[in-house]
């Protein structure tokens, strides 16, 4: 039996989510019928590709190769639909401030090389800004840390984060309610996830708070807790990316987060923004912890 884009499309997807089951329920197919894709696969390569775990899949050295070509068979796939049936070529997308736009760089580079006449619209804010906006119709697609509060809004979680409290200052004291009494609180928004977090915390565990300053920068005001001038709260991922020495762990029913893929429920995703989902999803690789 051939391989068509299908079975292409299935077998990225289950590489991408590592479970057989996760990947026929987004893509809608029984799992039965999934299994059969990949094995028609592996029977057509006479090559195994996965490695089957009590929990999910990993790919093998050959599933990986595999995995890299099929990618770009896809975003082939996707550019030609897109041309053939001459859809506009336009974006409309957000994410928060603290990821950037810089995490998208490569995604963007790809899809402008493929359509140099390609129109982008991108903003950056908080994750209620970002949902704000997509709601109101202004967006239509959305990278965002958070949880789903949205009823009109698909989520599709693409990684699973951990959220820390930063600050040099932490680093006086041995338990957390002691670091945190009194601390200046340094916030790019009152709206935003880590500022609601890190309030409901102050507010469960009775904590004195001090004075609470609004940096819009997020860059300086990541660097000013790491100088001593108060704390605030970040993903656990972006540690590196903003060089954080001084962070201690936040309490375990408030740690963990999610990245998600976010759009309006009736949205029908357009085959550009299906390639550009396709070429960000090492964003969420590089998410998990």
């Amino acid at each position: 039996m051939n391989i068509d884009i299908n079975d292409i499309r299935s077998f990225i997807t289950v590489a991408e989510l590592k479970s057989i089951t996760a990947a026929a329920h987004k893509l809608n197919y029984l799992q039965s019928n999934m299994t059969a894709k990949i094995k028609k696969i592996e029977n057509h390569y006479k090559k195994q590709l996965f490695i089957r775990k009590p929990k999910g899949v990993d790919l093998t050295e050959t599933g990986m190769h595999l995995y890299t070509q099929y990618k770009k068979m896809m975003f082939t796939w996707e550019e030609t639909e897109n041309k053939i049936y001459q859809q506009e070529n336009y974006l409309r997308f957000g994410t928060n401030t603290s990821l950037g736009g810089m995490c998208f760089y490569s995604p963007f580079q790809q899809l402008y090389a493929a359509y140099p006449d390609l129109s982008v619209t991108m903003k950056t804010g908080t994750t209620s800004y970002i949902e704000d906006e997509i709601l109101k119709g202004h967006l239509d697609i959305g990278y965002v840390l958070g949880y789903p509060t949205q009823k009109n809004i698909q989520y599709i979680q693409k990684a699973e984060d951990e959220l820390v409290i930063i600050g040099k200052n932490l680093m006086n004291h041995h338990n957390l309610k002691d670091s945190l009494c009194h601390q200046n609180i340094l916030l790019a928004s009152e709206e935003c996830c880590y500022a609601s977090t890190l309030d409901h915390i102050y507010t469960e565990y009775q904590i004195p708070k001090g004075e609470l300053t609004h940096i819009y920068d997020h860059e300086a005001l990541v660097q000013f807790t790491q100088l001593g001038m108060g704390i605030s709260m970040i993903a656990r991922s972006l540690i590196s990316k903003f060089n954080i020495q001084y962070y201690r762990e936040t309490p375990a029913e408030y740690r963990k987060i999610g990245l998600y893929l976010i759009a309006r429920s009736e949205h029908v995703f357009t085959s550009i923004e299906k390639q550009f989902i396709g070429l960000s999803d090492s964003l969420g690789k590089d998410l998990i912890v």
